[in-house]
């Protein structure tokens, strides 16, 4: 398996923290991680069902097997065991005592709050992004083939085509996790909607439309992408409406984490369809996005990222937001730049400066290109050195 990033942050709250707990969706490394990182300690995993019985019918008896520590994995599926868990802590609250992984999809965060604030750290892990990923030998070296198999890891580690692989996973997940989650009488009307928000990712949304497509009603929309933003399948990108113009749209922008998946949904079935497709240019905004995304919260930062749009006027696909410091960035699925690239980065931060606002404006593109420079009025990225991103 891979390197992953968020080692060093997992490692770091482990040495303040009696426990540590890593979410994130299913499939994108946290067992791995956790036991690469913690190879020396115990590990548990609460998917089996003798195990979970365990934990459930003695969870004192549970915590007194792993007394000196251990990985608990896949812990959301016994969440009274955090109750234990805290009286378990307060004993013997040594740092880094128990790793504990889960997703949180089924409402672990709200139960950590609850049981296990302030001696619990959380973090998240998604699937790689683009530097991790490279660490794998079938890793694709060109865009198209990027974009088409996405980035959980099992793809590249074992070998799995991407679209078996990923209707397998969407197929699980529909199935399993869904009915979990929520009441979903008609799981094919909701595989439906799940489709029709893939051909939704980098635009604004519009619930009402959503739900009278799918055939259902606001409010079912509404929950169900709830449902999809929870379980990390897409995340709403804010619309930034500092007062700078009246005209600003303050609608958010839905993005699916993985690039992969929308091309699956949508019936891409090999990379080179990607080249003509109409919806190249909005997977390749998401995907950087999401790439941004991940740089932050595989840090271990909670990250600022927003969108922006005036009514008649200038559209900003990324605004990064740090401090003082916001980033400004086009994303362009285009090979070769244009002066078009530029345009409303200039009116933005034109408009930045009339209304006297004090962040410092730095203009980004990120291009389908493989040429990276610096011009006068912005930095210009190629997709594959993407992380420069969030670079200061």
């Amino acid at each position: 398996m891979i390197p992953r990033t968020l080692e060093k942050k997992l490692r770091e709250l482990a040495g303040y923290y009696p426990a540590v707990l890593v979410t994130g969706p299913r499939q994108s490394g946290k067992t791995t991680l956790c036991r690469m990182a913690y190879a020396d300690k115990r590990y548990v995993s609460l998917e089996a069902l003798d195990m979970r019985d365990f934990a459930s019918s003695d969870p004192r008896g549970f915590l007194a097997e792993y007394a000196d520590g251990a990985i608990i994995d896949e812990v959301q599926q016994v969440p009274e065991l955090l109750s234990y868990l805290q009286n378990n802590i307060d004993v013997r609250p040594e740092p880094g005592r128990f790793i504990l992984t889960g997703s949180q999809h089924f409402g672990l965060s709200h139960s950590i709050s609850q049981t296990l604030a302030g001696r619990c750290g959380i973090l998240v892990l998604l699937p790689p992004g683009l530097e991790e990923l490279q660490a794998f030998p079938t890793a694709p070296a060109d865009l198209f083939p990027l974009l088409w198999q996405g980035a959980y890891p099992r793809i590249y580690d074992r070998e799995i085509p991407a679209h078996q692989w990923l209707a397998d996973y969407i197929a699980t997940y529909v199935q399993r996790d869904v009915r979990q989650i929520i009441n979903v009488g008609d799981l094919q009307t909701f595989s439906g909607f799940l489709k029709l928000c893939a051909g939704r990712t980098a635009q604004e949304i519009n619930l009402s439309a959503l739900g009278n497509d799918a055939g259902v009603t606001h409010n079912t929309a509404r929950a169900w992408l709830s449902v999809l933003e929870t379980s990390y399948i897409v995340h709403r990108l804010p619309a930034w409406h500092t007062n700078i113009r009246k005209q600003v749209v303050k609608a958010p922008k839905l993005h699916f984490f993985d690039s992969g998946m929308v091309c699956y949904l949508l019936g891409i079935r090999e990379p080179g369809q990607l080249r003509l497709h109409p919806m190249r240019g909005a997977i390749f905004e998401s995907w950087v996005v999401s790439e941004t995304y991940k740089a932050f919260v595989h840090s271990g930062v909670q990250p600022n990222l927003f969108h922006y749009r005036e009514a008649r006027g200038p559209e900003i696909d990324l605004l990064i937001e740090q401090g003082e410091e916001l980033d400004a960035v086009e994303i362009k699925s285009g090979a070769t730049t244009s002066a078009d690239f530029f345009k409303n980065l200039k009116r933005f931060a034109d408009r930045m400066e009339s209304a006297g606002k004090t962040h410092r404006v730095r203009c980004r593109v990120v291009y389908g290109g493989d040429d990276s420079r610096q011009r006068s009025d912005a930095q210009v990225l190629s997709w594959r050195h993407v992380q420069k991103v969030v670079a200061d």
